[in-house]
């Protein structure tokens, strides 16, 4: 499939909620994606096929907690490279390192092993979704605090009206996501 094709195919595929979850929220739903089993391969290829390549190649792949961890495991496994969460605070059990940033009501704190990769190796973090971009940005600069590349930013869907895949750019951070919902 063509990239335009791709991006089409996929976005039939993510359920719009309105309203959710508050007024005025267009709530892009991957789990119909997650649930057909075509589509599913079409979406994990997509990404397999990015960074199969031996200069796009990650030494691990980092998942943002929760539904980066669906997409960033497969994808992982797919490449034969190692898998890290990072997940929300209070969730790791040995040493950590954490990262605080501002939601729209308020923060939130996720965390990573101290151990979880070698100083110098090359990351893609994957999440489902950019839309502030403020989770994607703290689990950059938690695996840069341990020392690692980040060589990109992977996610299925990106909400640019929202500013965060261009906050994102701004720090430095390549993206490649599949669907854009921009005036949508």
């Amino acid at each position: 499939m063509q990239d335009r094709n791709i991006n089409d195919y996929l976005r039939r595929h993510i359920r719009t909620v309105p309203n959710w979850p508050a007024p005025g929220v267009q709530f892009r739903d991957i789990t119909p994606l997650l649930q057909d089993p075509k589509v599913f391969r079409v979406m994990v290829d997509a990404f397999v096929h990015r960074y199969m390549d031996a200069s796009m190649r990650p030494d691990v792949v980092a998942g943002l907690d929760a539904r980066g961890f669906i997409l960033g495991s497969v994808i992982a496994y797919e490449l034969a490279v190692g898998f890290i969460p990072i997940r929300k605070k209070g969730k790791l059990p040995f040493t950590t390192v954490e990262e605080t940033y501002e939601l729209e009501y308020g923060s939130a704190t996720v965390e990573l092993h101290t151990d979880a990769f070698k100083a110098g190796d090359r990351v893609l973090l994957v999440d489902d979704l950019i839309a502030t971009g403020g989770t994607m940005l703290a689990g950059k600069k938690l695996l840069e605090k341990l020392g690692a590349h980040v060589m990109e930013g992977a996610a299925i869907v990106d909400l640019p009206e929202l500013g965060g895949s261009q906050k994102l750019r701004a720090a430095g951070l390549p993206l490649f996501t599949l669907v854009d919902f921009a005036g949508s």
